[in-house]
């Protein structure tokens, strides 16, 4: 932390964290918008994930916020979908719009993970 803003990003980071602990939202994506991200082509993958929530009617369910480096920069554009009441996570990899599409239908519409976008996650 070097200033008044990286605090202000901590702070609202924790408050999307507590939100979705405290049952405000039933699930929580998460865009990596670093530098690497956004030049794999993270920006439009974001916008159409929050379209897409919008125009299901899921906003009040769904957050949609962006984060810096999730650490796996070969595999960008890269979203993490968090669900209250789960442990864990899934983690989307090479995303472009259309595939954002799909998953805003399929898993966060409808709660079938989309396994061929995934890494690190099986279908059991």
């Amino acid at each position: 932390m070097k200033s008044l803003e990286d605090l202000a990003e901590i702070r609202e980071r924790t408050k999307a964290l507590i939100q979705l602990k405290d049952g405000t939202y039933e699930k929580r994506v998460v865009v990596g918008m670093a530098t690497c991200g956004i030049s794999a082509g993270a920006r439009p993958v974001f916008d159409t994930l929050k379209e897409e929530v919008e125009s299901l009617g899921l906003s009040d369910k769904i957050e949609v916020t962006q984060t810096g480096c999730i650490g796996i920069c070969q595999f960008e554009p890269v979203f993490e979908v968090y669900e209250a009441g789960k442990e864990g996570k899934v983690t989307y990899v090479k995303m472009d719009a259309e595939k954002a599409k799909k998953v805003a239908e399929e898993h966060l519409k409808n709660g079938n993970i989309v396994y061929e976008y995934t890494i690190g996650y099986t279908k059991l």
